[in-house]
């Protein structure tokens, strides 16, 4: 069982950033795929971005440029630094590891942390 823990959340005004930091009970080593996702009130939860233990990255297109995931397996924790928000930012944000196994996956998420952009 994988316990992900999310922080960093708050209120702040367009063109601001933020960081958000996720912890795993886990090593985070033993996990390849871990990501963060959104979900604004209204809408489906969205893949924000990910990262794969060799440090491949990808990010959705409406944050590429602005927000930076990473990882840190020493502390077991992920981040998501997120520059120049907008309003359309504000959402729930979520981590999630993905356990793969042999034929299928299992996901594991965090309980979530608001994230609000005023204009």
């Amino acid at each position: 069982q994988v316990q992900l823990v999310e922080s960093g959340g708050g209120l702040v005004q367009a063109g601001g950033s933020l960081r958000l930091s996720c912890a795993a009970s886990v090593r985070l080593f033993s996990i390849n795929d871990v990501g963060w996702f959104r979900q604004a009130p209204g809408k489906e939860r969205e893949l924000v971005a990910n990262i794969l233990r060799s440090g491949y990255t990808s990010y959705a297109d409406s944050v590429k440029g602005r927000f930076t995931i990473s990882r840190d397996d020493a502390k077991n924790t992920m981040y998501l630094q997120m520059n120049s928000l907008k309003p359309e930012d504000t959402a729930v944000y979520y981590c999630r590891a993905r356990i793969q196994g042999w034929t299928n996956y299992s996901d594991y998420w965090g309980q979530g942390t608001q994230v609000t952009v005023s204009s």
